[in-house]
């Protein structure tokens, strides 16, 4: 493999950047991943720490995070039954690898970027 095949120099539809990418086009994904990040919690527990989330797009997000293998659904058998959705390893890696850097960025620069998207309004662009 070459350096330059290592990089990723084509960026086609199914490549790995595309697909980490992708993550983060649902608005609410990355804030259910972080809720999750201090452990297992139930549904309600999510929407409570969340706030502003409905139901429905909750459960879309969980469909989609289960389906990326970022989040795993645990039922416990007991009556009634409970339900409890965790980060798995690779939810955790993304959430204190990626994600983390991004809050930090976030924050230091949060200001900067609303400025220049408000400017932006501003001028009509």
């Amino acid at each position: 493999m070459t350096d330059h095949d290592a990089h990723g120099h084509d960026f086609v539809a199914d490549c790995r950047l595309r697909a980490a990418t992708d993550l983060f086009t649902h608005t609410w994904d990355p804030v259910v991943l972080a809720a999750l990040r201090a452990g297992p919690r139930r549904r309600r527990e999510l929407r409570t720490a969340i706030g502003g989330i409905s139901d429905k797009v909750l459960t879309d997000s969980l469909h989609r995070l289960l389906a990326a293998g970022l989040v795993e659904r645990h039922a416990h058998a007991e009556a009634p039954p409970r339900v409890e959705y965790a980060l798995t390893s690779l939810g955790q890696s993304l959430v204190e690898g990626p994600m983390t850097v991004l809050g930090r960025w976030a924050t230091e620069h949060g200001d900067e970027l609303l400025e220049a998207q408000e400017s932006s309004t501003s001028k009509g662009l």
